[in-house]
């Protein structure tokens, strides 16, 4: 449910510029590691018979606790994977907006302090304010 653009353009590019060969390996692991990942799930789905995701399994077997520890880690999950594919996209847009002459500022489509300004800005208070 998280995988997007993002994850298509930065492997690629990765792979292109820095990996080399070794990205069948990196990509061996990942799937090995994916297998695994399948085992838990089932195993949680064997345990707890309500549809659900990682927070409904770690809520109903291990607790409270973790599962809002487990629902914080989703929200991030998502977080990351929503930046990655906006990253990606945004050279799309700014290729497209080039295309018919119209000048973005280079802030407004790259990964510069702002961002972390909007973070402290928007998200963090978000995350103190828990109750």
């Amino acid at each position: 449910a998280t995988i997007g653009a993002g994850i298509f353009v930065v492997t690629g590019q990765v792979a292109q510029q820095t990996a080399g060969p070794a990205i069948v390996l990196s990509f061996m692991i990942a799937a090995f590691s994916s297998l695994l990942s399948a085992f838990c799930y089932s195993e949680f789905a064997a345990r707890v018979p309500l549809s659900g995701s990682a927070y409904t399994f770690s809520y109903v077997t291990l607790g409270e606790l973790v599962g809002w520890f487990i629902g914080w880690n989703l929200t991030l999950e998502y977080a990351i994977s929503a930046s990655a594919v906006a990253r990606s996209w945004s050279g799309y847009v700014n290729a497209m907006f080039e295309s018919f002459g119209v000048q973005i500022p280079e802030w407004l489509y790259s990964i510069e302090v702002p961002c972390l300004f909007f973070f402290l800005l928007f998200i963090f208070p978000l995350l103190i304010n828990i109750s």
